[in-house]
């Protein structure tokens, strides 16, 4: 029978051997647990003179799970304040927007009444002032002609025609003809007024629609104006809003900073946390090679059982087949 001392003793020096390296391959990762820790993200509570930070763990991973801050007591009561005088703006602002739509159809009046003018041409403008203004002196000249006409049957004169010529301005042309010198005086001045007239038929033709375009631009101007005058309201509440979130933004600032700090504070531990990484990684794979060498190098059935049991399934049958079963019918016992 076999002597167990012998047996024992490299089984004992082999275990021995097997335990020290799974200590360290179990230091080692420990190691790398420890570094992948200090690899989190962990930021950095910031106070300063506007707020403050604060960050939330959680208590069983160590994991950030929260992050805010807070202002200062007296920069929100500031902000607060700012952002009441901006509602009382923005609420100035909504009445003066509510007058918009009466603006818009006053100057929808104005333009469509200047596009009446402008619809009509100069010329035809010119005509209908020349028509109007005569239509005005009609009345006044019947009346003149009357008088003439009357005070010449008085005085014998109404048939009198002077100052027919036989020859005309031109050659053959037919002469002029005799006429009452006070009904060609009549004639002729209102021949002069009605030129004078013509004249400022065509001036009116163009005002008019020069005006018919004043009218459209004012009309345009209009609602224009009504649109500024919202702005120039809602700029109060622009102003207040405004400086309540600068106020606010110097609140956060403490936040940023603080994350900023964590950022690169991080950026450190992930370098150290990867050096210790490969370095476990290294130390685990020297260990395997360690152990594989140990047990790969015994010659005993217990041995190489156990590195039967650090192989694979086919490895491990195999093993058993060709060493441990013969080993224990040696020794008087039977495979199961």
């Amino acid at each position: 029978m076999a002597d167990w001392t012998d047996l024992i003793a490299p089984l004992l020096g082999t275990a021995g051997s097997v335990y020290a390296s799974n200590q360290a391959a179990n230091a080692t990762t420990n190691a790398a647990n420890q570094a992948a820790q200090a690899a989190q993200f962990r930021p950095v509570g910031v106070t300063t003179r506007f707020g403050k930070s604060g960050f939330q763990y959680d208590p069983a991973s160590g994991q950030l799970i929260g992050a805010g801050y807070q202002v200062a007591p007296d920069v929100a009561a500031a902000r607060e304040g700012l952002m009441g005088m901006a509602g009382t703006a923005l609420g100035q602002a909504q009445q003066i927007q509510a007058y918009q739509p009466n603006v818009n159809a006053q100057a929808a009046g104005l333009f469509n009444l200047g596009a009446q003018y402008v619809a009509q041409s100069p010329q035809a403008a010119a005509q209908q002032y020349m028509t109007q203004q005569q239509q005005l002196l009609a009345p006044g000249r019947e009346q003149q002609l009357a008088q003439l006409t009357n005070q010449q049957q008085q005085q014998g004169r109404l048939g009198l025609a002077t100052g027919a010529t036989t020859q005309g301005y031109t050659a053959g042309a037919p002469g002029l003809q005799a006429t009452n010198p006070q009904m060609a005086a009549l004639y002729n001045a209102r021949a002069q007024q009605d030129a004078q007239l013509a004249a400022q038929a065509q001036q009116a033709g163009q005002q008019q629609v020069q005006f018919g375009q004043g009218l459209m631009t004012g009309g345009l101007g209009l609602s224009g104006a009504g649109f500024n005058l919202q702005n120039q309201a809602l700029a109060p509440y622009t102003n207040y809003a405004q400086q309540a979130i600068n106020l606010e933004n110097q609140g956060l600032n403490a936040l940023t900073q603080g994350s900023a700090l964590g950022s690169a504070i991080t950026a450190g531990s992930t370098n150290a946390a990867n050096i210790q990484n490969q370095a476990a990684q290294q130390a685990a794979a020297l260990q395997l090679q360690r152990n594989n060498a140990i047990v790969g190098g015994l010659t005993d059935p217990i041995s190489q059982l156990i590195g039967g049991l650090t192989g694979s399934t086919a490895a491990k049958n195999a093993n058993y087949n060709a060493v441990v079963n013969p080993y224990f019918q040696t020794i008087g016992y039977s495979n199961p």
